[in-house]
């Protein structure tokens, strides 16, 4: 519906343009007609030539419509970009350049009128322009780096600081795109902090709530704000007042056009705040209501129930949700499954493969928050008892395969085939690489990365393991200040292709690789090849 709407209005906005560049077929005929019978008549005047008669510069109306069909560009290329697939954000690249493009023409015209803009262009079209541009800028150096490379190729350089600077200048002038272009910082903050807290919290929480309080002081019952208000209290770690917040926005929008999209939203926001503060029974009953309601990944909301009942210990319940989430799964994307759906319904095949019988060597509900980088905002209290539960997991693990291997000591050409729990152990050993990470035990998570990355070749159903576990090893190495070890680490996973939640993992360290060069941080010197040693120790098997 949104992808209708915004290109119904670029067609009329470039109809507009249109109808500015051509002359009136009435008029044509007109004269025409005229002309056959009076050889004095003036030649019709196209409506541009006679704007441009009177000013050096375009008409507002028509650089108006330039800003409408820019930013229906814009606003198609955000969507784009929230889908996480690599056409997506192909086409989220594309947009990005036909939005610019129209930008760029009135604000060349707009750098031209200087002090006296206001003669030639209202002030609502400049804050369009100047919305529109930083918010191109934002989104740009948000790109992953792939794409980012290919855009590049355009001559475009995404110019965060400009972005920042145009977006707060739109916002302080309380024009017709102030709220649009506090919502686009409230976003951009949010979202890159959510995905790299480790680096970007210092760094855009306080401006955030800056942003916000801003925002509030003229609009303190809007929605919005106040959805925006829980997801950076959450980042401030926070979680009462951020869970407060969603809910007052819930009530907030009953009766209006987004009650049910706002409250949908607010929902799965307080379920992960359950799921991060360790209450999973109101998580798993969020989840469940947000699957009947079929919000964002029915697929997912009944999955994510299904992992919340597993961390209650009621297995059977757990299973009869897993067991439903391939009925839920909808093919999007010009008949492919999106990134989450593709992932739950892997992860459901190989829970029914084994007859749900090693459901003991999987923590869906950790995995999943590792994933997502939430881990980040647990107590540390918590935090123990899930390290707790994945060691028992790992003993759990452990114990089967000495079991299968006992048969083979046992038996001559036993039916039981080789232990293959590579991906179970890769999966458990990141999750527990992770949770030494939040907890600051940086040097304890070397022996857990370096088993997944030596026995890459094996992890097969799980390969995403292998570039997350490069991620948490540049997070240890940028808090024990080797930090351009950090940098090498991220790079090298971006090699990786072809795994579960590529592009989230290439949006985090695209943003982790700015951060480098914010603070001049660059690639080591390569090692003479003579000289040369593998990153990973030679551990053995941890059976």
């Amino acid at each position: 519906m949104a992808l209708d709407a915004l290109n119904a209005t670029y067609d009329i906005a470039k109809a507009q343009l249109d109808a500015a560049k051509k002359p009136s077929l009435i008029a044509g005929y007109i004269s025409n007609y005229m002309g056959k019978n009076n050889t004095d008549t003036k030649t019709v005047v196209r409506p541009s030539e006679m704007s441009s008669a009177h000013s050096q510069y375009p008409p507002n109306g028509v650089m108006r419509a330039h800003v409408l069909k820019a930013e229906c560009c814009l606003q198609i290329a955000i969507i784009q970009l929230l889908q996480e697939s690599v056409m997506s954000y192909v086409k989220c690249g594309l947009n990005l350049r036909r939005a610019y493009s129209s930008y760029t023409i009135v604000w060349q015209e707009f750098k031209k009128m200087g002090s006296d803009h206001t003669k030639y262009m209202d002030s609502d079209t400049v804050s369009g322009v100047q919305f529109g541009i930083g918010a191109v800028h934002l989104v740009l150096s948000a790109l992953p780096a792939k794409i980012l490379k290919a855009v590049s190729v355009l001559g475009w350089r995404p110019d965060k600081k400009l972005g920042f600077e145009l977006l707060n200048e739109c916002a302080k002038s309380k024009r017709v795109r102030s709220s649009m272009a506090t919502m686009m910082l409230l976003a951009y903050y949010s979202a890159a902090t959510s995905f790299v807290p480790q680096l970007l919290s210092d760094q855009y929480t306080k401006a955030a709530m800056e942003t916000l309080l801003e925002a509030q002081r003229y609009y303190p019952n809007s929605a919005f704000y106040l959805f925006f208000a829980g997801r950076i209290s959450r980042l401030a770690s926070d979680l009462p007042l951020s869970t407060q917040s969603y809910l007052y926005a819930a009530e907030i929008s009953k009766n209006e056009w987004a009650e049910v999209a706002v409250s949908n939203s607010c929902r799965f926001e307080i379920a992960i705040n359950h799921m991060i503060t360790g209450n999973w029974e109101p998580a798993a009953e969020a989840f469940g209501f947000l699957c009947e309601q079929n919000y964002w990944s029915a697929a997912f909301c009944k999955y994510a129930q299904g992992a919340c009942l597993e961390m209650m210990g009621l297995r059977t319940e757990a299973i009869l949700a897993f067991a439903e989430v391939s009925n839920l799964v909808v093919k999007k994307l010009g008949g492919r499954m999106t990134d989450i759906d593709a992932y739950v319904l892997r992860k459901v095949m190989a829970f029914q493969a084994s007859g749900y019988q090693d459901l003991d060597f999987y923590i869906p509900a950790l995995e999943f928050m590792c994933i997502w980088n939430q881990l980040s905002f647990i107590n540390p209290i918590l935090l123990q008892q899930h390290m707790t539960k994945v060691e028992n997991t790992l003993a759990a693990l452990q114990a089967r395969e000495d079991e299968e291997y006992s048969i083979r000591m046992r038996e001559v050409a036993p039916d039981t085939p080789l232990p293959d729990h590579f991906d179970h152990r890769a999966v458990l050993l990141l999750i527990r690489a992770s949770l030494h990470n939040v907890l600051g035990d940086h040097n304890s998570t070397t022996l857990h990365l370096n088993w997944i990355i030596d026995h890459q070749q094996n992890i097969s159903q799980d390969s995403w393991a292998v570039p997350f576990a490069l991620w948490e090893a540049g997070i240890s190495c940028w808090f024990l200040e080797r930090r351009e070890r950090s940098r090498h680490l991220w790079e090298k996973a971006l090699g990786h292709s072809k795994f579960d939640f590529e592009h989230r993992l290439a949006v985090r360290l695209n943003l982790a690789l700015g951060r480098c060069d914010d603070l001049g941080i660059l690639k080591p010197e390569p090692i003479p090849s003579q000289s040369k040693k593998r990153f990973s120790l030679s551990i053995p098997s941890l059976s």
